[in-house]
């Protein structure tokens, strides 16, 4: 799959980085206002796994720009107006769609990270886009109640410690009938180069924390009959989970930089020494050569479409 990405004027980036610095100066005001059930993925989200990915949003908004487009497509098969798109970050996805709707939609987007949606905020701001961004976590959000035709998620899902309660808070704030499309990735043995630095690394760095696939985390919706189990426990019907296979690339001169921000490797890079970080790089950068061609670094993404339909109200209750 090949696609066209359009990088963030100059007069963008200003708005986002004033955001951001707006943010952080403000951050506990700003989540004081929230109840977050989700305390460690708040706490990363609002910390340094935030700041990555604000730092790295030109980078991740291309290397996903292909996930993006298979939700706009699902949004844009139907009449639909009212969509929420779940752990929105920094509002990518949630634009496309306010985009591809047009102003008789309202689209709205919540993640738990106050600087991401900061940055969302300054994003919509500039583009002149009527979506809406919430600061809060989808687990308790207090929604409306039936109040969206269409529920999005591009990798936000996977994040909730209590996910059959947050899959019903989100079945509550639908509309009977109303879909669900979200992706989420398959397993680590499906998805090698997600983990190619810190296999790499791991006799140079000892304290990677090992992944967990059955706690809040990148591969926790691996098990295709655990998410179907989910979403059936939390009000919803005539589930769907298709594989799909998607490539996805980045400019090979964005690659020591996407591994040096994100990930369990960029966080612990964070507190290294300098010595111990260039022996880091330079033996991870030769770990992706074989995901090298030329300018561009290429891999497949494994991971699920899922779709569903949310019940009648009384099954949901």
């Amino acid at each position: 799959m090949s696609t066209y990405f359009t990088l963030l004027t100059s007069s963008e980036l200003e708005v986002a980085q004033f955001s951001v610095r707006f943010s952080t100066v403000n951050k506990r005001t700003i989540m004081n206002g929230t109840h977050h059930a989700n305390n460690e993925q708040a706490a990363l989200w609002n910390g340094r796994n935030g700041q990555a990915w604000i730092d790295g949003q030109v980078l991740l908004d291309r290397m996903f720009k292909p996930f993006e487009d298979l939700l706009v497509d699902s949004v844009s098969t139907e009449a639909v107006r009212r969509v929420l798109d779940v752990g929105c970050g920094t509002g990518s996805t949630t634009l496309a769609v306010t985009r591809k709707l047009g102003a008789t939609s309202h689209c709205v987007g919540i993640d738990i990270s106050a600087p991401m949606i900061a940055v969302a905020r300054a994003r919509a701001e500039q583009k002149g886009a009527s979506a809406d961004f919430l600061c809060g976590d989808a687990q308790t959000h207090a929604f409306e109640v039936a109040r969206f035709d269409r529920i999005i998620s591009r990798f936000g899902v996977m994040f909730f410690d209590k996910p059959v309660a947050a899959f019903a808070n989100l079945r509550r704030a639908a509309q009977d009938s109303a879909g669900l499309h979200v992706i989420a990735w398959r397993s680590t043995a499906e998805n090698p180069f997600m983990t190619t630095a810190e296999r790499a690394a791991a006799s140079l760095l000892p304290n990677i924390p090992p992944r967990r696939p059955d706690a809040p985390g990148q591969f926790s919706f691996a098990d295709r009959h655990r998410v179907e189990s989910i979403l059936a426990g939390s009000g919803w019907t005539q589930i769907d989970i298709q594989p799909i296979d998607v490539e996805c690339s980045l400019l090979e001169q964005d690659l020591v930089s996407y591994f040096t921000r994100l990930g369990p490797v960029g966080q612990l890079l964070q507190q290294s020494d300098e010595r111990t970080r260039r022996h880091v790089i330079e033996t991870v950068r030769a770990a992706f050569d074989p995901y090298v061609h030329g300018a561009v670094v290429r891999y497949i993404a494994a991971c699920w479409m899922v779709s569903a339909k949310a019940s009648n109200a009384s099954a949901a209750e």
